[in-house]
């Protein structure tokens, strides 16, 4: 006969491990950011292994530019500089956390999230904030991509056409779902959209790829960079294809219609907004789906047309 108090300890110790393997799905592993994480608490006049990589991270979304920087020479070492705290703050500002210049709890989360790969500052600072021109109460967070870059009015009608180096698990309805994503930018704009051929003419290319893919952008594995796409007029529109893909996603799955619509909108010429319900957020969370356009899309695409 065992005692009770083994058969309790039994049936707890099976309890938790059969909830084990959830919680170690719970979130993808491998994230390329996460050397961000074993940053935190760094300051100016540091130096620790992994900075180099830090500010690549900062280079590589806006932030920071060391090029233009000539009497400074610390882009590929692990030295805390003023620049770097100066990057820091930047985007400490960027995303409304206490611009402190220090990699603190609150930033290291913020900066090891899922996200698109295009940079949320333009290099020569014409990123900037928008007064509605309704409310002089009201400030828009949404941006444009530097000139800005948009569409010509003859070319309000865009084609879109598939192509992909990888086959991805997950994505067989990838052309409907794509078509519900342009749909809802036609529903606030001038353009419409139509599917052609892979062999056709298009002003618009979109597929699925891995690593280095040709495009100077090379995605970086699960957790990392989810997707990117270009500004007007070039068109292309790239998936990462490690990431786990899904039209109803688990909670470690990416939901395809939430970033194919943030996609769209940089194709049409939006940049990242700082308004975290826009669909132009730049960061992404596993197994949540986000696909409606919120007030600051709809009004940043509208002024970029002239469609107020």
């Amino acid at each position: 006969m065992i005692p009770k108090t083994f058969q309790l300890f039994g049936a707890i110790l099976l309890l938790f491990l059969f909830q084990l393997p959830n919680r170690i799905q719970s979130k993808p592993s491998g994230n390329p950011f996460g050397f961000i994480q074993h940053l935190e608490g760094c300051h100016k006049g540091e130096s620790i292994s992994g900075l180099k990589d830090l500010k690549r991270y900062l280079e590589k979304f806006g932030y920071l530019n060391y090029a233009e920087k000539s009497r400074n020479n610390h882009a590929n070492d692990d030295e805390f500089d003023d620049l770097l705290e100066a990057a820091i703050k930047d985007y400490q500002h960027y995303y409304h956390l206490q611009a402190t210049g220090v990699l603190d709890n609150n930033t290291v989360s913020q900066m090891t999230k899922p996200r698109c790969g295009v940079p949320d500052v333009v290099k020569n600072g014409t990123n900037k904030h928008y007064h509605n021109p309704k409310s002089i109460h009201s400030v828009a967070h949404f941006s444009f991509f530097p000139g800005p870059r948009r569409w010509p009015a003859e070319r309000s009608h865009l084609r879109y056409r598939f192509r992909s180096s990888v086959q991805v698990p997950g994505t067989g309805n990838f052309r409907s779902i794509c078509a519900q994503a342009f749909q809802r930018w036609a529903q606030v704009t001038h353009f419409t959209f139509e599917e052609v051929d892979a062999n056709s003419e298009a002003e618009i290319e979109i597929g699925f790829h891995r690593r280095f893919h040709g495009d100077g952008n090379p995605f970086d594995g699960i957790s990392g960079t989810l997707a990117h796409a270009f500004a007007p007029t070039n068109g292309r529109c790239h998936f990462d294809g490690d990431e786990i893909w899904s039209a109803n996603p688990g909670p470690n799955e990416v939901d395809l219609e939430s970033v194919a619509v943030h996609e769209i909108g940089h194709l049409l010429g939006l940049d990242h907004s700082e308004d975290r319900n826009a669909i132009m957020y730049s960061t992404f969370d596993y197994g949540i789906t986000k696909r409606e356009l919120g007030t600051d899309d709809i009004q940043g695409i509208r002024t970029l047309y002239g469609l107020q």
